[in-house]
């Protein structure tokens, strides 16, 4: 974890926020390559989820909304974490954490802890000039409600028919009593989250099918079989209303495996706790049986850091001198570096800068240009952010027209034609 952590802030993937003043504890910003990452992670879930599907559609929820809202989906009264405190230390550990507890305790006697509180896990804030009770609101902690609030929206404006989903991507903030394991629990972050809403009596048939739907996503983008599974949770791990969560585990170097993902069965707990504090009809009627039910719903919902993290960690690898990140094509921040072999060749530069500038202009993806230093190093570069090809202007390149393409995970290089590199970048890209 620690080379991990060193390579996000050395190579501009992720920076501590307000690390001027001292940073700020489970708050990340991404940099340059982060979000170019975090976006590509976005658009692959977005693509599989509902671009390529028939039966999901899109939403953008606000971030904040009526704090009815909340009552009705028992944050309020339910959204908390037991908390106890060091009365020597004044450090708060959440009782569920019981390595860190041991820890602790080793050098601060646990007589001296208080007793067991339950802390509410959202951010207060208020709507408009006047901070009192009747304009309290709160940061939301999950996408989820945005959509349940906007079920009878979506249903009179679109054409989806049971079984339907509504996806949606953004941001949720949690007030963690504890953070840690970088950007695996944190403070503000983003979650890709669906809510898939079927008849009761087929929940069950779609609550396995996007089991092994997300199971199967991590596995086409690289993530190594050994190390992630599926995991049924047993019942006293599961929320009061759930009719079963499965959780998608990962090996995380920190602590072995757990949480990445979680699917869960939300049964019928949503819609017909809105449809009770809001007193409006969120049922569905199907029109070919004739039937009022209302939906239940299948929820498959990760946070886009902690996938990120997933990724960085199972890419990784050292190769006698060089670090490289293995992260599949379509995830790479970076998809093609352009060099000339040296920098101060002005017939190399310029076909370099030519065949960058066409890149640019035919891939419509990030292709970068670069004549620093010498070019073992240009190439050691890429290979450490991830960077599938680097493609190289030589002097044959001034005879024939071709250049090479090196391959970053196994170092080979190839001769392509120059007018043909388009072709071949966008068919090995896919």
């Amino acid at each position: 974890m620690e080379k991990i952590v060193a390579l996000c802030k050395r190579r501009g993937f992720v920076f501590q926020n307000s690390e001027i003043y001292g940073g700020v504890n489970g708050i990340w910003d991404l940099g340059p390559l982060g979000v170019a990452l975090s976006n590509n992670i976005k658009k692959e879930w977005w693509n599989s989820i509902v671009t390529s599907r028939d039966d999901v559609v899109g939403l953008d929820s606000s971030i904040l909304s009526s704090p009815k809202v909340w009552e009705a989906s028992g944050h309020l009264k339910s959204f908390t974490d037991p908390l106890i405190e060091c009365k020597i230390c004044h450090e708060r550990f959440r009782t569920d954490h019981k390595k860190e507890i041991e820890e602790h305790g080793k050098t601060h006697d646990k007589s001296q802890w208080t007793d067991v509180k339950h802390f509410n896990l959202m951010f207060k804030t208020f709507l408009g000039p006047i901070e009192d009770d009747k304009n309290k609101t709160y940061l939301r902690p999950e996408t989820a409600q945005g959509i349940f609030i906007n079920f009878e929206n979506v249903l009179a404006t679109t054409r989806v028919k049971i079984p339907f989903g509504i996806a949606q991507i953004g941001k949720g903030f949690r007030n963690e009593i504890t953070t840690g394991n970088f950007l695996f629990r944190v403070r503000e972050f983003e979650m890709m989250e669906l809510e898939f809403f079927t008849e009761p009596g087929t929940d069950n048939k779609w609550f396995d099918y996007w089991r092994k739907e997300r199971l199967k996503w991590y596995l086409s983008l690289g993530i190594k079989k050994e190390n992630i599974k599926l995991v049924d949770l047993p019942k006293e791990d599961i929320a009061h209303y759930s009719k079963g969560t499965s959780e998608i585990w990962y090996n995380w170097p920190f602590m072995g495996f757990g949480e990445l993902e979680g699917i869960a069965n939300r049964g019928d707990y949503d819609l017909t706790q809105h449809s009770k504090f809001s007193a409006k009809e969120l049922s569905y009627f199907n029109e070919e049986s004739k039937k009022r039910f209302i939906p239940y719903v299948i929820e498959p919902s990760v946070g886009v850091g902690r996938t990120i993290l997933a990724f960085l960690i199972d890419s990784y690898s050292e190769e006698k001198d060089r670090v490289v990140l293995k992260l599949h094509p379509k995830l790479s921040p970076i998809k093609a570096a352009v060099f000339p072999l040296l920098a101060n060749k002005l017939p190399l530069s310029k076909m370099a800068r030519d065949i960058y500038d066409n890149l640019k202009k035919s891939i419509k993806e990030s292709i970068v240009f670069d004549d620093r230093g010498n070019i073992g190093k240009r190439y050691y570069s890429q290979d450490e952010i991830g960077t599938p090809f680097c493609i190289t202007v030589d002097f044959q390149s001034l005879e024939d027209q071709t250049v090479t393409v090196r391959d970053r995970d196994t170092m080979k290089q190839k001769r392509v034609s120059a007018k043909e590199l388009s072709t071949f970048l966008k068919n090995k890209l896919d």
